[in-house]
């Protein structure tokens, strides 16, 4: 069974988003966790590329069309842990940036 970690950024994020945004966002992570890894393994994961100069490869996103934010996270597949990354709006790309300085950071 995967077990879900956030990223000390990651929790701050989910907390400053508006409480009815924030229960769909867990929900969503709730249903993504059952099964993380990329489609083509039968999962849930979108996995990202380089995305303008930035290396995202090895991180996997969550879209929320409706509402208009976006999950990234990273899997230690051997651990079964999916780490939540950032929850964030997808403002001209702002949330793939910061992934891509907190993958940096946090040596993802």
């Amino acid at each position: 069974m995967w077990k879900i970690e956030f990223l000390p950024e990651a929790l701050s994020d989910l907390a400053c988003i508006d409480r009815g945004v924030r229960a769909q966002v867990v929900k969503g992570i709730n249903k993504v966790v059952q099964n993380p890894v990329a489609k083509y393994k039968g999962g849930y994961g979108k996995l990202l590329r380089n995305q303008k100069g930035k290396d995202l490869s090895g991180l996997y996103k969550i879209k929320y069309r409706d509402i208009g934010i976006r999950v990234i996270y990273a899997l230690k597949e051997q651990n079964e842990i999916m780490t939540i990354v950032i929850v964030g709006a997808r403002a001209d790309d702002e949330v793939y940036n910061e992934a891509y300085r907190r993958k940096l950071k946090h040596n993802i």
